[in-house]
Order: C-alpha cells, then sequence, then structure tokens
C-alpha cells in the first residue's frame, strides 16, 4: 500500500514539474516569498495577496476603509425591459406604432429585429413616487414604497448584446469564459468573516441557471476555494452534506483527518495548491454539517417576515431566497449572489410577452425585494451591506418583429445601448437618479458608466483600488476592471 502511495506521489510529482511550474518556485521565487513574509506585508512584489494557504478564507484587511462588509446581488437574467420598469419616456410614447426612422437602426446589431420595426411605448403606467420623484411603473407597486432608499443608474451601458457574453462581462468584467466572478474578487480580496460558512453563496430560481450557466460565479484563474458555493432553497441547502447512513460524525472526522495527511503530504512534495484548495473545502464541508443547516431553516422565522417576504417554505423561490440572503448576510457571508431567470422579454411565446411573462416576472420579484431592504435596513445591516439589482443589457424602444413580421405578443429585443439598474445601502446616496438616456431610452447620453465602472466602484466600496487588487496569472496582472480597457472609474457622484 504504502509503494503504491509512492509511486503515485513520483507520477504526481513529474506530472506538476512543468518548465513554468519550475521557475516560478526556483530560488528567486523562494526568496521573494520569505522577503514578503519577513517584511509582514500582505500583498507580493507582482501585486498579489499573499494568502495563508492553510486558511484562503482568512478575513484580511482590505487596501483603504471598506463602507461595506458585504454585497448582496440580485441578477434578472435574460434582462428586464426598462422600459415598463424605471426608465419613463414620454418620447417614446408619443411614437408607439410608427415605424422605426432608419437613422435608428444603421450600424446596429440586433438579436432578431428585422426590417423596419414599428416603435413601441411604454406598455404599462409610471408614476413619480417618494421624496426623490423616481419614476416607477405600476408593475411594482411594493418597490415604490422604497425608492427614497434607492440609487437608480440609468445610464448602463455594455457592447454585449447577446446574453451569455452580457452575463459573462457583467460577473467577470470578460464576455470571455475563464475570469473570476466579482463575488470570487471579493472572497479573494477579503475572505469571510464566517469560516462555518463558504464566503460566496449563490441561490437560483426561476428555473433555469443563466444562460453563461455557472462560470458567472466561478473563481476563474484564481484558486479554487473562491468560487460560489450553489445552495438550494428547497431540501438539503447543499447536495452530499448529511453522512451516508452507517457513518457518525465522528467516523467522518477520522476519515477527513487521514485523507488530510495524505493531501498534505502531497501539497509537500508537488506544490499544486489547488490540493490545499481540496483540503479547506473538504473541511467547510464538514462545518457546514452543523452550520449550514442552521442558516437555511427557513422555518426559525417568525409568521410576519414570512409574510413579508411572500415566502412559499419548501419550493424554489425568489421570495425564499431573498429571506435566505439576508439570513446568510447576518451571519457573515462576504457575497451573496441571487440568480432569478426568465426576463428574455421578446414576444415570442407568452412566457416571455411583455403582456404576460413579463408581468409573472415582475410579481415574483417585487415583494421580497422591497422587503429584503426594509428588513436589512429594520435590523441596521443595510449601512454595511450593498444591495445591487439589474440584468445584463437592456431592451430596444422597438418592437420586436422576429423574422420581419409584427409577432401576436408584445416584446422587446435586445439593447446594450442603455440599462437601468439600482444599488441600495453600502455608501451610496439614496433617493437619486444617476444619468439619462436619450428621449427614447435607447442609448446613454448623459453620466454614462460601463460595466467596468460598475466593478470599479463595487471594489472601491469595499475597500480596493481596482487597479491593485490582481492576480498575477498569464505574464500579467490580471484584475476585474479588465486590463485592456481604459477610462474606467469610480462613480464618486453616486457615493454618500
Amino acid at each position: 500500500m504504502s509503494s503504491d502511495f509512492d509511486a503515485l506521489l513520483a507520477h504526481r510529482r513529474i506530472e506538476h514539474q512543468t518548465r513554468r511550474h519550475f521557475l516560478s518556485t526556483c530560488g528567486l521565487g523562494l526568496g521573494s516569498l520569505w522577503l514578503a513574509g519577513a517584511s509582514g506585508r500582505a500583498w507580493g512584489a507582482s501585486g498579489s495577496l499573499i494568502k495563508d494557504a492553510a486558511n484562503p478564507l482568512a478575513p484580511a484587511a482590505p487596501q483603504f476603509a471598506p463602507r461595506v462588509k458585504r454585497i448582496i446581488y440580485l441578477h434578472m437574467a435574460g434582462a428586464p425591459s426598462q422600459h415598463e420598469l424605471f426608465d419613463y419616456k414620454p418620447e417614446l410614447e408619443k411614437l408607439n406604432g410608427r415605424e422605426c426612422p432608419k437613422e435608428f437602426l444603421e450600424g446596429k446589431q440586433f438579436a432578431f429585429i428585422q426590417g423596419i420595426p414599428k416603435m413601441l411605448g411604454p406598455q404599462f403606467p409610471f408614476k413619480q413616487h417618494g421624496q426623490c420623484g423616481a419614476w416607477v411603473s405600476d408593475r411594482l407597486p411594493h418597490f415604490s414604497s422604497v425608492v427614497d432608499d434607492v440609487c437608480f443608474i440609468k445610464s448602463m451601458h455594455t457592447d454585449q448584446f447577446n446574453h451569455g457574453p452580457a452575463q459573462l462581462l457583467v460577473h467577470t468584467g470578460t464576455p470571455n469564459p475563464g475570469a473570476p466572478s466579482i463575488g470570487a474578487w471579493a472572497t479573494y480580496g477579503l475572505g469571510s468573516e464566517n469560516q462555518n460558512l463558504p464566503g460566496f453563496i449563490v441561490l437560483t430560481s426561476g428555473g433555469k441557471n443563466p444562460d453563461a450557466g455557472k462560470s458567472v460565479w466561478g473563481a476563474g484563474y484564481l484558486p479554487s476555494v473562491y468560487q460560489g458555493v450553489q445552495c438550494r432553497s428547497e431540501g438539503e441547502p447543499v447536495l452530499y452534506l448529511d453522512n451516508p447512513p452507517g457513518i457518525t460524525r465522528r467516523l467522518r472526522r477520522r476519515s477527513l483527518d487521514a485523507l488530510e495527511r495524505m493531501n498534505q503530504k502531497i501539497a509537500a512534495e508537488v506544490g499544486d495548491p489547488e490540493t490545499v484548495t481540496r483540503i479547506s473545502q473538504y473541511e467547510m464541508a464538514f462545518r457546514m454539517q452543523t452550520h449550514a443547516s442552521d442558516a437555511f431553516d427557513l422555518k426559525q422565522e417568525p409568521d410576519y417576515v414570512h409574510a413579508m417576504y411572500g415566502t412559499q417554505p419548501g419550493k424554489e423561490a425568489f421570495a425564499n431566497n431573498c429571506l435566505l440572503a439576508r439570513r446568510l448576510a447576518e451571519r457573515g457571508v462576504r457575497f451573496i449572489q441571487l440568480f432569478h431567470w426568465g426576463w428574455d422579454s421578446h414576444g415570442a411565446g407568452p412566457n416571455e410577452a411583455l403582456n404576460a411573462g413579463f408581468n409573472d416576472r415582475c410579481k415574483e420579484v417585487d415583494q421580497p425585494m422591497t422587503a429584503l431592504l426594509k428588513d436589512l435596513k429594520q435590523r441596521g445591516l443595510l449601512d454595511d451591506t450593498l444591495v445591487v439589482w439589474g440584468g445584463e443589457f437592456g431592451r430596444t424602444p422597438m418592437r420586436e418583429n422576429r423574422g420581419g413580421t409584427e409577432m401576436a405578443l408584445i416584446g422587446r429585443d435586445h439593447n446594450p445601448g442603455a440599462f437601468t439598474i439600482w444599488m441600495a445601502g453600502g455608501g451610496v446616496k439614496s433617493g437619486l437618479c444617476y444619468g439619462e438616456t436619450d428621449p427614447i431610452g435607447y442609448e446613454s447620453v448623459i453620466n454614462k458608466v460601463s460595466v467596468h465602472d460598475l466593478h470599479a466602484t463595487l471594489l472601491h466600496q469595499m475597500g480596493f483600488d481596482h487597479e491593485k487588487l490582481v492576480f498575477h496569472t498569464q505574464g500579467v496582472n490580471q484584475r476585474l476592471s479588465n486590463i485592456t480597457k481604459t477610462g474606467t472609474r469610480v462613480v464618486t457622484d453616486i457615493l454618500a
């Protein structure tokens, strides 16, 4: 048995001793690591963080005083229409039913629009709400009551017009797979306040995952310990968390201890950081057997809380996930990501029509996201929690005409030129509407905010300079705000 294990070690050692690995672990590399450790610095010469390999999620100090301890990001997968929610355009209402001017079509890329579509005014009535006078449609009656706690950014724009690449860009800073998500960067930079739960937890609803798949909460080139852990809002929060029949917790502990000794030997011999990650993940799973079940037990909440959120215990629901997000925030989880699928309102079928499925999506999110803000505020958590809500792009001011003909149901095509997100808490100004689109809501024109600007602002609120939170790989210092783009800025105008 011992000889077989030694042979396996020898094979793994040869397997991992590539030229790049040798150069990175030669004497100069060891010297630089010693120098960094001897000087007590948390940052290496390359700019990358020096993490405790035995405890990679230990709480870490940011580069400067942060405004937030945690982020709750609510992503509406499929891109909700700003024209039916937040960006009221009387001029577009006047143009309803007219043929779209050719200058609005020249040089544009669409997913499905062909020929000359007709302009499409807002499909629901708008009113101004709160002291700030924010325009909100009647599809969000609950949310209309909290607009004075919210900061709207109406001038978001992107350069991607298909769902997968656009979702990757919003969550990883690049439309290509392989880069870390915002939550992975957050836990890489700050660690986690709760060592018994993952630092980055993902909850999904709507029946499907986002178009870009699990890459939108992946760790990319960061160690995999920083990737999002997808938990369920029904049944076991994490599959296979319970011990199999006949396996006691004591026996589970003994087997993990033996497995750790083997992995520690492999780590010492081979030097693969993912071996250390594997040890950390086994230990996290063991601790979660006790703590995750408590965190995900919605039955602990009183009846008035369930009534406030509109929860449906035992079912997969956005409302359940919002309440879980508050419970996880209370327990020190660093980044909580909610994905709600079904917002792709093309009008090709009832489920994705503005006059059908869109109404259902609004009803699913209106009450619980409002309850989340109120609940965080009354518990004193909103001051150091940043809540973000949005999709991956906007929708066109023209009616979709798939195949060049008017469709029976009403929908809008993808529009990268303008969309709206909102944020609340975490040091952003409340009751603010920032940025503007043109008179028909087609393009962002005043105080434009790019996806990279959003990332820079989120990192700033967590205590990081977006150009200095980096990870050295492929010969360069990679970062969330994209090394290939210039002019990225922190949107200081929205910060309190």
